[in-house]
């Protein structure tokens, strides 16, 4: 009875930390370019008693083994990479991507993160950043007085903007966007700011132009909106609480069978 204490109490912690990830996937539900995470479950060594196979007899072997579990304990959490819905924005500077692939930003210590938010803007130095300043890589640099309202970028990520003191009425290149993909995206770290970090388990960077090898196409004047899902995150987390109830109830349950072997004598 007080292994199954110890059971009841490891599935109440792991349903906690399916209830804390479920949280945080309904807390992001409307910030942009989120991938939802999932929270994967293995179970506890186990005590074997009898192996299957052990000798029964001098002809015969015990066809099954006894073994007691000790519960569950967490996995992992698995960031998916699905993709999210598009949202029509009508701002210039707003790109989605479609299908594989990231946006690469140079951070303030120089190293580089990457992002699914395609919420950028241009800077006074005129550099495309996003909403905390990092620089978009490779830079695009728009020239001066340049029509904001101009700023167009194709599938293929070539960017271009109408200048009236150079070309009034044909708009000229100012850059090509390109992205990155991973051997194993699941496998890089969230840095917060809706920006991913390299890990030995994501592998090398890959990087290539829009709609080329692989990768996904820009979809301009829009944004990928996060990939939660409100109706199964809401199943996911009716589910988890019944089975945190479930777990409280073998410890209270095991609590009263051993109340009432100690009363066995008064």
């Amino acid at each position: 009875m007080v292994r199954s204490l110890w059971t009841g109490a490891s599935g109440m912690i792991g349903q906690q930390a399916n209830i804390d990830t479920i949280s945080n996937n309904l807390a992001n539900v409307n910030t942009t370019g989120f991938k939802k995470v999932r929270a994967d479950f293995e179970d506890l060594i186990y005590q074997t008693i009898r192996t299957a196979g052990t000798p029964a007899t001098e002809d015969t072997v015990v066809p099954v083994g006894t073994q007691m579990g000790h519960g569950v304990k967490l996995a992992d959490t698995q960031r998916i990479f699905s993709q999210g819905a598009l949202q029509a924005t009508d701002v210039p500077t707003d790109m989605a991507i479609t299908g594989e692939g990231f946006f690469r930003v140079q951070l303030q210590d120089g190293s580089y993160a990457y992002t699914r938010n395609g919420n950028f803007l241009v800077d006074n130095t005129g550099r495309m950043v996003s909403p905390n300043g990092y620089w978009l890589l490779p830079d695009i640099v728009m020239p001066e007085n340049f029509l904001p309202e101009t700023i167009n970028v194709t599938p293929q990520g070539v960017v271009s903007v109408k200048v009236p003191e150079i070309n009034p009425d044909d708009p000229i290149v100012v850059g090509q966007i390109e992205l990155y993909r991973f051997p194993n995206p699941a496998g890089l770290t969230a840095a917060g700011e809706n920006l991913f970090k390299v890990t030995n388990a994501s592998g090398d960077a890959i990087p290539g132009r829009p709609a080329q090898l692989g990768m996904g196409k820009i979809a301009h004047r829009m944004l990928e909106m996060s990939n939660v899902a409100v109706v199964r995150e809401m199943v996911d987390l009716i589910v988890a609480q019944r089975a945190y109830e479930f777990n409280s109830r073998t410890i209270q349950t095991s609590d009263n069978m051993l109340g009432t072997a100690t009363s066995l004598k008064r």
